[in-house]
């Protein structure tokens, strides 16, 4: 990824409570996007069990109240890489094509290649 070196802290998020419901994943998501925005930070986001309804596109929430795609949304911009958690989506009917863009299914395999990439690992 350009504009990364060896030398970048990485840090990967793991969220796996409800989108909504609990303030886990808007801490998390506020935590992943605060460390995506800073130099010498990379950021992987990994949504396990309920925390993949984080990534489905078109979240409508009342005004005043946290967007969780929008959070989503702006750590993407700032460099995260998101991967939700495919055999966590099938139970719940999620397909790939609605997710937001820039998130997208992944496995276990991968989430243990993030693990044995990151220097930090974070959960909520």
């Amino acid at each position: 990824m350009a504009g990364h070196d060896h030398s970048d802290v990485k840090t990967l998020v793991i969220l796996n409570d409800p989108a909504y419901g609990t303030e886990r994943c808007y801490n998390g998501l506020r935590l992943a996007h605060a460390l995506a925005k800073r130099a010498g930070e990379e950021v992987r986001i990994f949504l396990l069990a309920d925390a993949v309804l984080c990534a489905i596109a078109g979240q409508q929430t009342p005004n005043g109240y946290y967007n969780l795609e929008r959070m989503l949304r702006a750590a993407l911009r700032h460099g995260a890489q998101v991967g939700t958690c495919g055999t966590c989506m099938d139970p719940r009917a999620i397909r790939e094509e609605q997710l937001i863009e820039g998130t997208r299914r992944s496995t276990l395999e991968e989430l243990t290649d993030w693990t044995l990439w990151a220097d930090k690992i974070i959960s909520f």
